[in-house]
Order: structure tokens, then sequence, then C-alpha cells
């Protein structure tokens, strides 16, 4: 039985998909990238799982609020490219490089000042300290190349071009994974042939994921100073103080519930850190077998961002609700599809990072919990992509804020802290966080209450 696309919406489910396969693709190879991480080091046993995956949310965290400030770029450049407004188009480029700069530095700072002590504020157990806090200050080394691809790459998203992410990607994640090979292990023979090896396990984690971060960094700058659209050698680096707050006015609001969303995330792991070093590794290592199930579900979020900037662009309120209606529809079915794999598959996944079986059971059990939750999760990805392009970044600030906080710490704290439950009510305290912000921002979307002032119009 052959499943039929009406001949109207097939243009646009074409655009929808050219846009989001370099991003899904970009995704997938990160994923890669997160689970060869997990299997090399969780080889190493399940101290070493915990101290990696100890500061793992902060540096999400990181990653977040950078990914904000580009986002901010990639609104104001994917609406200047929907109006035809090359000028704004070229300026608002022109500010991502000051971004990077200024985010860069902070965080470089502030990153390196607290890794000595980050290890303990977050409850991780005295055997893994160290181990932790080495691997964040590793990694945090290079935090400006890292600010130059995450930021530059919304940049040049913001004018359709998602390929050029990809292909830097693609090479970084190899580059990270050969490094892994040789930094983590000892030397040693493998079958006639004698492998050398640094043998600096945890820390020969982190050094491959700096060096592959500063080769990306590098990369991403280089592609875009040369991009055609952006014609830095004859217009240059210019402040504009007005463009900046148009990228500042979507993207601080972003970064703000990115920092408090996370710092929720921050606070929630260190509460599940406090049921012991087993049930750790098992959450730990859960999150990162849970990252393929999102790959479908963030590609599409980035097309979603780029095409509802365009159709902000061009006043088209009709366009935009297309694009929310069917890359919603688009990523729900095929996370739907995502969430029946992994309730099958849960314990053999498990069994790719690590060998220890009760941490396999545990994590296999609560992979099955968040199952369940995929296709509305993968609408709540979708609608935060559709308020981004379109610059509306205060609502989702205020439902992550509450969801997070309300939901999520509160109701951990309360079943872990108070009730003495396990790691798999804190993971469906993370489920009804989800489920309860992917309603809230269906209910603003459909309520209309923004149209007038993003599209000019009532439609």
């Amino acid at each position: 039985m052959k499943i039929r696309i009406p001949f109207r919406l097939r243009p646009e489910f074409q655009n929808i998909l050219r846009l989001a396969w370099p991003a899904v693709l970009e995704e997938a190879l990160a994923t890669v990238v997160i689970y060869a991480d997990a299997a090399m080091v969780g080889a190493l046993g399940p101290d070493a799982s915990a101290a990696v995956g100890l500061t793992g949310t902060v540096n999400w965290l990181i990653l977040t609020v950078l990914r904000a400030f580009g986002a901010g770029v990639l609104a104001v450049c994917a609406q200047a490219d929907g109006a035809g407004d090359e000028p704004l188009l070229k300026k608002a480029a022109q500010q991502a490089l000051y971004l990077v700069a200024t985010c860069g530095l902070v965080l470089s700072v502030a990153c390196l000042a607290v890794s000595p002590h980050i290890a303990g504020w977050l409850n991780g157990a005295p055997e893994i300290r160290a181990d932790a806090g080495a691997y964040f200050a590793i990694v945090s080394l290079p935090m400006l190349l890292r600010a130059s691809q995450l930021i530059l790459s919304s940049v040049l998203r913001g004018v359709s071009d998602m390929k050029t992410p990809m292909r830097i990607g693609l090479m970084t994640n190899a580059l990270n994974i050969v490094l892994n090979f040789f930094l983590i292990y000892p030397v040693r023979t493998v079958g006639s042939v004698t492998v050398w090896g640094a043998g600096l396990g945890v820390r020969g984690a982190a050094w491959a994921t700096a060096v592959s971060i500063a080769a990306g960094g590098l990369l991403t700058l280089y592609k875009y100073l040369m991009h055609p659209r952006f014609a830095f050698r004859t217009t240059g680096f210019r402040f504009d103080a007005g463009v900046m707050r148009r990228c500042l006015a979507v993207g601080l609001p972003m970064a703000f519930e990115r920092a408090v969303v996370f710092t929720g995330h921050i606070v929630y792991a260190s509460t599940v850190a406090r049921l012991g070093v087993i049930p750790f590794a098992a959450h730990t290592i859960a999150l990162q077998a849970e990252e393929a199930f999102y790959i479908p579900g963030f590609g599409l979020q980035s097309a979603a961002a780029t095409l509802a900037g365009n159709a902000v662009g061009e006043r088209n309120g009709k366009k935009l609700d297309r694009v929310a209606k069917n890359v919603s529809l688009l990523a729900s079915g095929v996370m739907l599809v995502c969430g029946l794999v992994l309730v099958l598959v849960a314990p053999g996944l498990m069994r790719l990072f690590t060998p220890d079986e009760t941490v396999v059971a545990l994590g296999a059990s609560v992979l099955r919990i968040v199952a369940l939750s995929e296709p509305v999760y993968g609408m709540l990805i979708i609608l935060e992509g559709v308020f981004n392009g379109m610059g509306e970044t205060r609502a989702p600030m205020v439902y992550g804020t509450l969801t997070m906080w309300g939901i999520r710490v509160l109701g951990t704290v309360l079943c872990i802290g108070v009730f003495g439950f396990g790691l798999k009510a804190a993971w469906v305290c993370m489920v009804l966080d989800n489920v309860v912000r992917a309603v809230l921002l269906l209910a603003r979307y459909l309520g209309g209450k923004w149209r007038p002032r993003i599209l000019g119009t009532n439609g």
C-alpha cells in the first residue's frame, strides 16, 4: 500500500527534507561520537562512565547557551533572507563574530575557574571527583573555538547552508573517534599487531574531544569568512548596535531559558547522583543511549527554524502555519517509530556501553519509560525551532523555567530525597516536564496572540 502526499504539499515537504537531511546527518554523526565516547570510556568501568557523565549536564548547558546566541543570529538572517534584505543579512552575519569573541572568552574564564570545584558541587562520589574535574577543565580549554563552531554554524544555516556544518561535523567527529582510540587506552596487542596508546583513560577522552572541538571551530570560521553571501572582503566587520539588539532580542531570552533550564538539569543530575555510582552510571549511559532517537527531531528543528524565519520575513502567516504543522507531524511520526524501536532494543543498546548487567538492567528500564514520550518530545523540539525562527523566544523561556523547576527538579527532589524512590521516578519526572512543556507551547502557537506583533497582521 503506497502512502501518497498530496501534490500541493510535495514541494513543501521536499523543501523541508532538503534543509533537514544535512542537519539530521550532522546530528547522527555527533551521536556516533557520543556513543563511541561512552563505549570506550565505559570499557574502563562504571567509575569512568560516572566521571565523564557527572559534568555532562554542565557541558550541555554551555552548548545550549552558545546555540541560543547562534539562534538569535539565525532568526535575523533567515528573516532578512525571506524579505530579500541583503544589507540586513550581511550586518547580522557580521555581528556573529562579536558574539563568538564575547561568549567564548567569558565562558573560557568561568569554566576554567570552577573546574577544580565542580565535581564536589555536583555531589560526585569521592572516587570520581579528580577525573571528573580534569575532564571538564580539558574540554573547556578550546571554548573560544567551540563558540566559533556553534554560533557561526547557525549563521550558515540562516542562509539555508546546511551542508557546510554537516561536512565539518563529519570531519571533526571522525577525528574525535580516532583520537579516542589512541589516547584512552595503553599500548596493547590487537591480533598480532602492537597498537600504541597513551593510556590516559578519562583524560584521554577529554583531550580527544578538545582537539576535535578546536578543529571544528577553525574550519567553521574559515567557511564563514569565505562565504559568498556575506562578502566580508568588501563589507568588513562593523558593529551595528541596532542589528545586534535584534539578534539579542531573540538570543538573550533563549540563552536565559537555556541557562535556567540546564541549571535545573544540573540540580536534577546532582540529585540523581545521590543514589550512588551504579544508578548514576545507568542514568548517564541511558541519557547517552537515547541521543540516537532524538536525531530526526533535532535535524528537523533546524529546518523548522530556517523556514519559519523565511515565512516571517515574507509576512506570510499561512506559510508559517504550514511549516509548523508539516514539520511537527513529520517529526512526531518519525519519533513514534523511534520510540517503538527503543522499547525493543533498550537492553542491547545499554550493553554497547557497559558490560555491567546491573547497570544494563536499570538503564533499560528507564529508557523504556522515556520511549513512550518520544512523539510528544518530537513536537516540542519542532515548536521550539518554529518559535526561535519567528524570534518569539520569551514564551518558551517562561514555560521551560516553570516545567523544569516545578516538575522535573521539584518532583525529583521529592521522589528521591523525601519519599526514597529510585532512578525510575526521576525519569518519570523528566518525561512529565517534556510533555507539559509541549502542551503549553502548542497552546501558545494555536492561541495566536503573537500574530499581529510577529507578522504585522492577524493572518
